[in-house]
């Protein structure tokens, strides 16, 4: 996983097998001189060691040695080094970020005259896009089920959930051009919160439908999804309608007084000496990022104690899902981030998203040099704020709220939807794009009808269809 000069793997003599013996104190000054004798994979198994070690002493409200934890970390971790150091600071960074949200006051103050601008957003979006295939994957899918499902159709009705690229409709207009019955009168409705946004879009897809001479109309609601009026849709009688949703149903399962809970948190989980004891029966560190073990609490097996067999009750999505459903569409397509990061517990989501984002950082790592700036901006503007929602925040603040296919099963089925399977072609057309990477590392596999998108085994992204069930 990691590019690195000399590294070697972890052998009985290593400095390693002293770690859980020891203990975070302030006897360990700067520079913390023994810190920077360790090998790559011992300074990223370290790291690991110490951002678990830092989550539950925050978890604790220990904030005295949280702080010698944090301090150690800034000695090994660097956003422009190696996968593991490059992860480790955006994960320090949001627990500290944790810790000064205990003084709002002091939080608001440094958080005062933060610029967040709109431009720089868009771009680091539209890079993911470019650089990772897990949205043309989606796209692609997607235009396939709603193409399957428009079949004879004369007038076609999109609601795009998240309309942020005109990409993936004009691709539509194409393929529907081809239809052998000629293309149907196609509306498309984008939601988004920027006009701009959605002004781009439409010129776009107008000028593309003229070109190919299909009826067009592009309808703008400007709009949270949260604060989202299905009115506004305007759905119409005889319309054929098709809802996709991009990585957005999420944010609505944030709901307001969620329990905090004070204790140190899943320490039988995830304890330094368990975890440790893992560690060391690793050959490498992306061993252990990229495969699950027996040995250590492991993200992927769902257990009684950190993810319940049932969603987490959200009245705020049964509610919008029951609304979609009143609206009949003969298919919603959704993709989400196929991760349990909704867990109630610091420490069970830290050790859901270190998996996650690990093997993100990873997919970067085989495609962008260390020192790219675009690279740099998409950990930073975009993983490191979506680690910084998950681990820091709490309430209506968390919205990286993503949860696993089988919880987004039971969410549609308890609204009313019933799965669609994918077909064949739309699978056959995903594994081709995929191949069309030089990289090896991307993988499909095919869960109930669902495409689960993944980095080596790791499963990152899910694209399911559904229609109502009457």
């Amino acid at each position: 996983m990691l590019q690195d000069d000399g590294s070697s793997s972890v052998t009985s003599s290593s400095p390693l097998q002293n770690f859980p013996m020891m203990s975070l104190s302030p006897s360990f000054n700067s520079p913390y001189n023994w810190l920077k004798e360790l090998k790559s994979e011992e300074r990223g198994l370290y790291l690991i060691h110490l951002l678990l070690t830092c989550a539950n002493h925050v978890a604790a409200g220990n904030l005295e040695n949280a702080n010698i934890a944090l301090d150690q970390i800034s000695q090994l971790a660097s956003p422009n080094g190696d996968t593991m150091q490059r992860i480790a600071s955006y994960f320090a960074e949001a627990l500290a970020d944790r810790i000064l949200k205990s003084w709002p006051g002091i939080y608001k103050a440094l958080h005062s005259t933060k610029l967040s601008v709109l431009s720089e957003d868009i771009l680091v979006k539209k890079m993911f896009f470019e650089y990772f295939p897990f949205l043309k994957v989606a796209s692609l899918i997607t235009n396939q089920a709603i193409i399957e499902a428009m079949e004879g159709e004369k007038m076609v009705h999109i609601v795009d959930l998240n309309a942020s690229e005109p990409l993936q409709w004009r691709a539509l207009l194409q393929d529907l051009s081809a239809r052998p019955e000629g293309p149907p009168h196609l509306r498309v409705t984008g939601v988004h919160q920027q006009k701009e946004v959605l002004e781009q879009i439409a010129h776009v897809l107008t000028e593309e439908a003229e070109k190919l001479d299909i009826p067009f109309q592009f309808h703008q609601v400007v709009s949270k999804l949260e604060n989202l009026d299905v009115e506004k849709l305007r759905v119409k009688t005889g319309e054929a309608l098709a809802i996709s949703s991009v990585m957005q149903l999420h944010t609505l399962l944030a709901h307001e007084d969620e329990p905090q809970k004070k204790s140190p948190l899943g320490l039988k989980h995830m304890n330094g000496l368990h975890l440790q004891r893992a560690l060391l029966n690793q050959n490498t560190l992306g061993d252990l990022l990229e495969k699950e073990t027996a040995n250590v609490f492991s993200p992927g097996n769902e257990s009684a104690s950190s993810s319940p067999l049932s969603p987490t009750p959200s009245a705020k999505m049964d509610g919008f899902l029951h609304a979609l459903w009143g609206l009949s569409p003969k298919v919603m397509v959704v993709t989400e981030q196929d991760s349990n990061h909704n867990g109630t517990t610091l420490m069970e989501r830290l050790s859901e998203s270190l998996y996650f984002y690990a093997a993100l950082f990873d997919c970067l790592e085989f495609t962008l040099q260390r020192t790219s700036l675009e690279r740099l901006k998409v950990e930073k503007m975009l993983f490191g704020e979506e680690i910084k929602n998950i681990v820091a925040c709490e309430g209506v603040e968390r919205k990286e709220r993503h949860e696993k296919l089988d919880k987004w099963f039971q969410r549609f089925d308890g609204a009313g939807f019933k799965n669609v399977p994918l077909s064949y072609y739309a699978m056959l057309q995903a594994r081709r794009l995929l191949q069309s990477y030089s990289c090896e590392g991307y993988k499909i596999k095919e869960e109930n009808g669902c495409v689960v998108i993944c980095w080596q085994d790791r499963a990152l992204f899910s694209v399911s269809a559904w229609r109502c069930r009457r």
